[in-house]
């Protein structure tokens, strides 16, 4: 059964708590050991089950483009080259028997490794050296006992109840061979191979589209005895046989694969768990940050409509790090949303610095009419975050809100360096955003008077012409050239 992720419904679950009953993608899980499979429940603490990627495999009947391509990779195309043009090359005499079993042996031997790497979650073949490694040819064995067995089943079956029972029995045989195939990939035992108790309970976990695979599988054994026959009848003896070797290899790599696949995709129902294994696990490593787990807490914290944990848990991270902009968002995200005015107001120093460097001036202006709320006539009274505050709210056309920020600057802060900055930005918002000139030269005024030692002095004249021109002031023009 497929199942989402009760937080990220659409998203494919990983990850199932039993105690809690509750499934979790990977978004949920960031600090999960996936190769290991191990992951604890953020709920409750214990071990959860990894479901691996039964839950947004695709199809195989989606994937047949796929698996035609799967024989054209590097390494099996050089394991099919080996095992079909080196026998061609020794002469028939005794040596080249030997050469020619040993390489369909080791062809074998590939394509059983074929199927345990998909299972795995390896859509990417394996190397060309698992086919010729000195271990592994067991299987070979195995597979032709599992044969003799089925064979002496069919003749048994023969000897009891003669043609009709044969056939059958053979009907049958032939059935469970694509499961027999794969229960023997897994567990590497003839007894399971062909227990027919186990080969039931796998055909019948796989439902239906067990018999949908063997349908293919049919087709792409006529295609390929079609093409064979084919080559036999139109080329030359030497080329038949490499081109009936080439196609009897490839399509046998296409079978296996499917094979696999379809372990791979019924992989919960079958009872194991593996994932895609051929992507790089840089995610995975970056996914184990406390920071991401951090944030899916409190994902699933405000899904589960737990506010009061979620705002406790943020600010405890600020008290470790008060100047992290992304909890101040998300804080300040969660006290608007709660309409918390208090909270709000406590912590509108570092909120108004964060939207300020955002240059979120109409976030700005919001902010700002709730503190009004609370404190009615609210001033800033760090002068230098009011000029900061002031400029963003200008250069987002929130001209009022910022004059009343920089009202009575000069009384309030007389000896700031940044009355200068404060008034000509008073000046620019009262001009350029209002269109009260003579307002604007009052400020522009002041500031000519009082801080005739200030960088600014020097251009006072020209925002004063341009506002007696009634132009906007923005000031000097740039000059590049050198003196």
């Amino acid at each position: 059964m497929k199942h989402d992720c009760d937080y990220h419904p659409g998203d494919p679950a990983k990850w199932h708590c039993g105690e809690c009953q509750i499934h979790f993608c990977s978004r949920c899980m960031p600090d999960a050991d996936q190769r290991k499979q191990h992951a604890l429940c953020p709920k409750c603490s214990r071990a959860m089950r990894y479901l691996g990627a039964a839950t947004e495999a695709v199809p195989f009947w989606n994937r047949i483009g796929a698996f035609f391509r799967y024989p054209f990779h590097t390494d099996p195309l050089l394991v099919i080259a080996i095992c079909t043009l080196v026998p061609l090359l020794i002469t028939n005499s005794i040596v080249g028997l030997i050469v020619w079993l040993v390489l369909a042996i080791a062809l074998l031997k590939y394509t059983y490794a074929v199927i345990n790497h998909t299972a795995e979650g390896h859509m990417k073949p394996p190397p060309v050296s698992v086919a010729f490694s000195g271990s592994g040819f067991d299987i070979v064995i195995l597979q032709l006992l599992v044969f003799i067995l089925m064979f002496a089943l069919v003749s048994a079956a023969m000897m009891v109840g003669g043609p009709v029972l044969m056939l059958v029995v053979l009907a049958l045989v032939v059935l469970a061979l694509p499961a027999s195939v794969m229960v023997l990939a897994m567990e590497h035992s003839v007894a399971a191979a062909v227990n027919p108790m186990n080969l039931a309970v796998l055909i019948s976990r796989i439902g239906s589209p067990y018999f949908l695979l063997y349908g293919y599988l049919i087709l792409l054994s006529v295609a390929s005895g079609a093409a064979q026959e084919f080559a036999f009848n139109h080329f030359a003896p030497q080329m038949a046989n490499i081109v009936a070797g080439f196609l009897n290899s490839t399509f046998t790599l296409m079978l296996f694969h499917m094979l696999g696949y379809l372990l791979f995709q019924y992989q919960e129902e079958l009872g194991f768990a593996s994932d895609h294994q051929d992507e790089e696990s840089v995610a995975e490593m970056q996914g184990r940050d406390r920071t991401h787990r951090f944030d899916a807490d409190i994902d699933m914290n405000l899904k589960d409509g737990n506010y009061d944990r979620v705002q406790s848990m943020l600010k405890e991270s600020l008290k470790r790090d008060p100047s992290n902009a992304h909890r101040l968002e998300q804080l300040h995200a969660l006290l608007s949303a709660r309409n918390d005015q208090q909270e709000l107001y406590r912590y509108h120093p570092r909120l108004l610095t964060m939207l300020a460097d955002r240059n979120d001036g109409d976030t700005m202006a919001g902010l700002l009419t709730t503190l009004e709320k609370v404190e009615p006539g609210f001033r800033l009274d760090d002068p230098q975050l009011a000029v900061h505050c002031a400029q963003t709210l200008y250069h987002r056309g929130q001209f009022k809100p910022a004059l009343k920020l920089l009202q009575d600057f000069h009384k309030r802060f007389p000896e700031s360096e940044s009355l200068p900055q404060a008034y000509l930005t008073a000046a620019q918002a009262l001009a350029n955003g209002l269109g009260q000139w003579e307002k604007a030269t009052a400020f522009l005024t002041f500031v000519k008077k009082r801080c005739g030692n200030h960088p600014l002095h020097e251009q006072i004249d020209v925002y004063l012409q341009q506002a007696q021109n009634r132009e906007p002031l923005k000031g000097p023009k740039a000059s590049f050239s050198v003196e």
